[in-house]
């Protein structure tokens, strides 16, 4: 039976750490109320010269290499971001030059803190509908620093800068139930006033004084922002896992989108998940959006915490809104 399974994962978060002191002396805020709000205790921040596609392409080599194949082997890209270099072209087509990868399709995908989920389902369905492909790479890559009012201590202490990479490719074997065994999405556009960045370019004039910084950066409605991630998270999974005829008791291991430790505690408090199936790094991460899930396996494998034949669950929720989660039985 053809199937699609991950065979490569990457991931680079930048070197420059900003740590919950260092945002101390630059807003009214103290690392213990930001770290008993959020669960963040540090966050990695790009250089001004650094891109989403640098951090992209740093995690899609790493993915490559992880899959032992070479940019020629991949079929197609998919950049999951809400922060690309520029307006246009994708931010997938500036990484394929930097891959050396030749006349393949490119293209972004955004959904927020979605986006990963979004583009693992877009990326699925063309391998298992289209023969001629056999890799597909999948990228969630984010400078959120570049959209972040420093000055607004409700949404600067939150976010951070990083990328995660899969590499997704066509098996056939016997193993009938490896691979990605399901993708649900949805999205809900009548509340994108509760979170939303009105107009952005990273590779723009990023902390020049500006006339009216309410286009350029991130505005969130953060309680409002609190219930519905909490309530969408919790239905998304319990959908996916009723029409798989699934329990909570078959995963092995659950990976949330690493926005908040308060909305992860509670959606493991109302689905009765065990915090020890619950992978969590925000507290280095911090939120970097797209990034965040890929990152997050990739650091979840290199820990030990998922091994060959595990159920893994997927869950997110972004601006827009949007949602989503993903079932995956590891090879």
């Amino acid at each position: 039976m053809e199937r699609v399974i991950i065979k490569g994962v990457g991931s680079y978060i930048p070197e420059c750490v900003l740590s919950n002191a260092d945002l101390e002396g630059m807003v009214d805020t103290t690392s213990e109320w930001i770290v008993t709000r959020t669960g963040i205790e540090s966050r990695r921040i790009c250089l001004d010269t650094e891109m989403a596609s640098d951090l992209g392409c740093e995690a899609a080599r790493r993915a490559l290499e992880n899959a032992n194949i070479s940019g020629c082997d991949i079929d197609l890209i998919i950049v999951a971001t809400v922060t690309p270099d520029m307006r246009f072209p994708a931010t997938a087509c500036i990484i394929q030059e930097k891959l050396g990868c030749v006349d393949i399709p490119c293209f972004d995908v955004n959904a927020v803190c979605s986006g990963f989920i979004y583009a693992l389902d877009v990326a699925r369905n063309f391998l298992l509908n289209n023969s001629k492909m056999k890799n597909v790479l999948v990228i969630g890559t984010e400078k959120m620093s570049s959209i972040v009012d420093w000055e607004d201590r409700s949404t600067c202490v939150l976010f951070g800068d990083g990328a995660g990479a899969v590499i997704l490719s066509r098996d056939v074997g016997e193993d009938s139930d490896a691979g990605i065994l399901d993708v649900l999405v949805g999205a809900n556009g009548s509340l994108g006033r509760l979170l939303h960045c009105p107009i952005h370019e990273s590779a723009g004039p990023i902390g020049v004084s500006r006339t009216d910084q309410n286009k350029y950066f991130i505005r969130m409605e953060g309680r409002e922002v609190f219930k519905e991630a909490i309530k969408r998270m919790c239905s998304v999974a319990e959908d996916v896992l009723l029409r798989n005829n699934l329990t909570i008791d078959d995963i092995a291991c659950v990976i949330p989108h690493q926005a908040n430790m308060r909305i992860i505690s509670a959606i493991a408090d109302r689905m009765e998940i065990p915090m020890e199936k619950m992978f969590i790094n925000l507290q280095h991460t911090g939120n970097t959006s797209a990034a965040s899930i890929p990152i997050a396996i990739d650091e979840a494998l290199q820990n030990g915490k998922i091994q060959s034949e595990d159920l893994i669950l997927t869950i997110a929720f972004g601006a827009g809104m949007t949602w989503g989660a993903a079932l995956i039985r590891w090879k």
